[in-house]
């Protein structure tokens, strides 16, 4: 009876170390992205953005074809297309690296 109690401890003990090293390799992987950058334009490249993982903008580049003072929202939309494309590049690229931290695992999507 005690030898099976036992066992689960064991069991809990290995499973407490292996979360505390996901999450050792999650911080990490986290402070990597923040130094990654991913792109995205729009307007065929009349707007472009970069934003690093932290999902703060690095640049903003804007072609002199897509400035029309009589047109403002043109511009104000192409902006938030890049913007808003460039958000969901890092969404993705965070995804893809936390899958492969916790492939096997079995947890369900957005655990961690």
């Amino acid at each position: 009876m005690y030898g099976g109690m036992g066992g689960g401890m064991n069991n809990m003990g290995a499973m407490m170390k292996k979360v505390q090293k996901l999450q050792a390799q999650i911080k990490a992987m986290q402070e990597e992205l923040k130094h990654k950058t991913v792109e995205a334009t729009a307007g065929g490249g009349a707007v472009k953005v970069t934003i690093n993982g932290d999902k703060v903008i690095e640049k903003l580049v804007i072609d002199k074809s897509a400035v029309d003072p009589e047109d403002v929202e043109m511009l104000q939309d192409l902006v938030m297309a890049a913007v808003n494309e460039s958000i969901k590049k890092v969404d993705e690229m965070t995804n893809s690296e936390m899958s492969k931290l916790t492939a096997g695992l079995g947890l369900p999507p957005g655990m961690f």
